[in-house]
């Protein structure tokens, strides 16, 4: 049988069609891992100059907001007692993801694909060490679910993020062993001297009210000469504690040397500032730590505010002389000018 030239012809373009259409998708899968790839070098180069782990998650939260609608990434490491929270939402929308995120944390229910909550959000959550029970927890806006071709995406991303909180645990390891006083765990001089400048400018920009608190332990030579210096350090370790519980995670705490710590107290006049004082006193008096039957361990306090154009030296040493009169005063007391 002979086949006709026009078979011929329709044979020879229905071969060229399917040869120009795999090349087409052959193009449009490398047009699609080219854009991945970019999209890749752009997180890199985003990550790259980021230290902390709070950046990290803020970094990629931002990196990830033009392709994924979300309201929050988050970053849990139970054993390691970290965890940070970047949500993009305002006022209630903001609450709401972050009691949400908390829940799920808190459950430690390691999420199979999608996981439908209130107000119609979806959250995934990825297990990056079992062991820690560290991963990473997006929550996605309301009526928001994942492609497939976005889940893939946001996995790829995530290999990336993972190296780069390695490295940001690595870092804060380092500096909080560097900025933390190793026998109490509380700030050291140097992390005073790196915040308090700033936290001044604040003050003073937006018209706030600074205090500072002085404290100097009463009797705690007698504590070291009678008791020995390994109880003289649990008795540091416990004053540490009881300061530490009753300030908030905004006032700068720190131990300043010996038995002297110092507490900042951010947007706090001297009013409110006096109340905490009296507290701080009365939770180290407290503890019933004898050095014989007639020495007790107190503390003694003084306590000013920041006065418009005082320079920090002028401050501190105006706050001495505060302390000063409280300890000639009478000892585990509070003065306050």
């Amino acid at each position: 049988m002979t086949i006709t030239t026009k078979e011929n012809q329709f044979s020879t373009s229905h071969l060229k069609q399917v040869e120009l259409e795999k090349v087409m998708v052959e193009l449009d899968s490398l047009k699609r891992q080219s854009e991945r790839l970019d999209l890749i070098n752009k997180l890199h180069g985003r990550m790259a100059g980021v230290l902390s782990l709070s950046g990290m998650i803020e970094a990629y939260s931002v990196w990830l907001m033009p392709l994924v609608g979300h309201e929050l990434i988050g970053y849990n490491n139970s054993q390691r007692n970290k965890r940070h929270l970047f949500c993009s939402g305002h006022g209630p929308y903001r609450r709401k993801a972050i009691a949400f995120a908390e829940q799920l944390i808190a459950e430690k229910t390691v999420l199979d694909g999608s996981y439908a909550v209130k107000d119609g959000r979806f959250a995934y959550r990825w297990i990056f060490e079992t062991a820690d029970d560290a991963g990473i927890l997006l929550i996605l806006k309301e009526g928001y679910e994942l492609s497939v071709e976005e889940l893939d995406l946001v996995n790829h991303s995530l290999e990336i993020l993972a190296e780069c909180l390695r490295r940001g645990l690595e870092y804060e390891d380092l500096f909080e062993r560097a900025s933390s006083d190793s026998l109490t765990g509380l700030s050291n001089r140097r992390v005073f001297e790196d915040r308090i400048i700033g936290m001044m400018d604040s003050a003073h920009r937006y018209n706030n009210p600074l205090s500072m608190v002085s404290m100097d332990l009463d009797r705690f030579k007698e504590i070291n000469d009678n008791l020995g210096h390994q109880k003289g350090d649990e008795v540091l370790k416990a004053v540490a504690a009881v300061l530490k519980r009753a300030v908030r995670s905004t006032d700068l705490l720190v131990r300043m040397g010996g038995d002297e710590f110092l507490l900042v107290l951010d947007n706090t006049d001297l009013q409110h500032g006096r109340i905490l004082a009296e507290r701080l006193c009365a939770a180290v008096n407290e503890l019933n730590i004898w050095a014989d039957d007639q020495t007790k361990l107190g503390v003694s306090i003084g306590m000013s505010e920041l006065r418009k154009g005082e320079s920090l030296k002028q401050w501190v040493e105006r706050t001495d002389d505060i302390l000063y009169h409280a300890k000639a005063g009478g000892r585990s007391r509070v003065a306050v000018e």
